[in-house]
């Protein structure tokens, strides 16, 4: 059976409703020559004449008839899917997926959702905290937050935070009977609060750094967290010193429950600033 151009369909439908060639002609930007040409190959192909013509009006067949009312709701369901989806281009709509540590999610990215979402109530967004560095693509995430050191080389990456300042602190109960470290070597007499690495299941070793002098403290204590949430509770509560984003502990620090040590040894993390990675890998249904 021949296969047929939805162009020639369309022709037949538009030259029914107008019931003119010249108006039909006229609504899908062709010469009524080349209209007429296209009728009449239609009913060619198909073997059973679709229109009826006169000097003054054209009329449908009874096979014209049947294929119109047949064809025609079909044609008019594509339009309007045509139409819906040229709509999602004008609005947010769909699912993004994020992935990020719980400290970007935090700070960052939900007090921005939270101002948006209200405003876009088709556009729906999946949060995973994630200390893996999951492969973006690989796991079908429209964006993830790094730190500025933790970029491949083939993502684009977009700025969306000033540098970080880390710190080392720890609750004033701590303290108490202790002398506060000075330099890295003091460390080593410290409880600290560890960070387990999701990547390679090691230990994070403190990045800090004075002017020219940078080194890895890999400290000791009591408790390994896999989240910077749990080391902060941990540190307000006592169980020892933690190395984490300034803007974290901050409030904390300025209602007297942390108290700061080693500050010219912390450096701005990463030390790269958190950075927005696109991957542009189409991976969501937003638009």
């Amino acid at each position: 059976m021949p296969r047929h151009n939805f162009n020639d369909l369309l022709a037949l439908i538009t030259v029914a409703k107008e019931h003119s060639f010249t108006r039909a002609a006229a609504k899908l930007g062709v010469t009524q020559s080349a209209l007429s040409h296209t009728i009449r190959s239609l009913e060619a192909r198909l073997g059973v004449r679709l229109l009826t013509r006169t000097t003054r009006s054209v009329s449908t067949t009874d096979a014209g008839e049947w294929l119109i009312r047949s064809l025609g709701p079909k044609f008019e369901e594509i339009e309007a899917d045509l139409s819906a989806v040229a709509e999602l281009g004008e609005r947010p709509a769909g699912t993004i997926r994020i992935t990020a540590v719980d400290h970007p999610i935090d700070a960052i990215i939900w007090p921005r959702l939270a101002k948006v979402l209200p405003q876009y109530p088709e556009l729906n967004v999946e949060l995973t905290v994630d200390y893996g560095l999951t492969n973006i693509v690989g796991e079908r995430y429209d964006i993830g937050v790094r730190f500025g050191d933790q970029i491949e080389k083939d993502m684009i990456a977009v700025r969306i935070s000033p540098d970080v300042k880390m710190a080392i602190v720890g609750a004033p109960a701590y303290f108490k009977g202790r002398d506060k470290p000075a330099t890295p070597r003091d460390l080593l007499d410290q409880r600290c609060i560890n960070l387990r690495l999701a990547t390679s299941g090691g230990l994070y070793a403190w990045e800090l750094a004075k002017g020219a002098k940078k080194l890895q403290a890999r400290v000791e204590g009591q408790l390994i967290c896999n989240s910077v949430n749990q080391m902060l509770n941990a540190a307000l509560d006592g169980f020892g010193l933690t190395f984490l984003p300034y803007p974290l502990v901050q409030p904390y620090v300025e209602a007297g429950r942390l108290v700061r040590v080693m500050d010219d040894w912390c450096p701005t993390s990463g030390p790269a600033p958190d950075t927005l990675w696109k991957t542009g890998s189409g991976a969501g249904s937003a638009t």
